[in-house]
């Protein structure tokens, strides 16, 4: 029996598997090799590691964990349950394994605007996170994809990166409030329905609209939602936030015992940076439980 499964090999099950592996334990860390950013072509805002390309970090980190004997599999997590004071664990390939403690890190997939073109730009020029990708495109003419007050804080906050920005809003409407402060921002805005993307090799030239003139810009920032990419904790019953994201406590844990979820699938920011943080946390907390069960009073 292991004494953590960890569901997610990214940032923050990566940096989970090492401190446990650290701490002697008996580690199985699942991944499909599919992370969130696996479109980008770098990470940005992690010491020591800013521009590295996602899949080359990833790596990098499964290297790290080899020498603390961290077991990795390239399969997936697709079910666990408890079973007395354990977890039996489905993998995709038809397997199970057990486990004392659950770790969930397998993140969050964004909603690709059903827009054309934007297949082949993202992660290009067309992107979700500002704190990640404002900085290559800093003065540059960008376009905010996006409804609603979402679309407006997008908007607002790409104006620490470039004095050029327009709120397209897809056929939406905003109230003045929200119009009356574009416009004090200098915040340009385009109501019409958006229908496509013009590009050259994913590097976008012009957004175009259902009436109107295209939009000429080189970048795209959109704001559509997200979903956990893996609803095993859901079905475990760990409760779920207003975001969508897990419910956590500050330790990583759920409601549910013995099951800790990290990185960008819990409360906290969306970075690459605090997921592998998170996962430092959570294996620090499923350490200290192992240790309780192990130690006399």
């Amino acid at each position: 029996m292991y004494d953590v499964i960890v569901a997610g090999g990214g940032p923050a099950g990566l940096s989970a598997g090492l401190m446990l592996g650290r701490c002697r334990r008996q580690v199985l860390l699942c991944d499909t090799g599919e992370p969130r950013n696996r479109y980008s072509h770098a990470l940005h805002g992690y010491l020591t590691r800013d521009g590295t390309p996602p899949l080359e970090f990833n790596s990098l980190g499964r290297a790290d964990l080899v020498k603390y004997g961290v077991e990795c599999r390239a399969v997936g997590v697709t079910d666990a349950r408890r079973v007395g004071s354990h977890f039996r664990v489905s993998l995709a390939d038809g397997r199970t394994e057990n486990a004392r403690f659950l770790l969930i890190a397998t993140g969050v997939t964004d909603h690709l605007p059903p827009i054309p073109g934007i297949d082949s730009c993202y992660g290009k020029s067309v992107h979700h996170c500002p704190y990640c990708d404002g900085w290559g495109w800093r003065d540059h003419p960008l376009a905010v994809l996006g409804k609603g007050a979402s679309g407006v804080r997008l908007a607002l906050s790409l104006k620490s990166w470039s004095p050029r920005v327009v709120l397209c809003l897809d056929g939406s409407r905003l109230d003045r409030l929200k119009r009356d402060r574009l416009d004090r921002n200098d915040i340009g805005m385009r109501t019409a329905r958006v229908t496509g993307l013009e590009h050259v090799d994913g590097m976008l030239k012009a957004v175009t609209f259902a009436s109107g003139e295209p939009l000429a810009t080189h970048a795209l920032f959109f704001t559509s939602g997200q979903h956990l990419q893996c609803d095993l904790a859901v079905r475990m019953g760990c409760s779920i936030n207003t975001r969508g994201t897990v419910e956590t406590g500050s330790l990583c844990h759920t409601n549910v015992p013995g099951v800790f979820v990290a990185g960008d699938a819990s409360r906290d920011a969306q970075l690459v940076i605090v997921a592998a943080a998170e996962g430092a946390k959570a294996a620090l907390a499923i350490n200290q439980a192992i240790q309780r069960e192990e130690l006399a009073p």
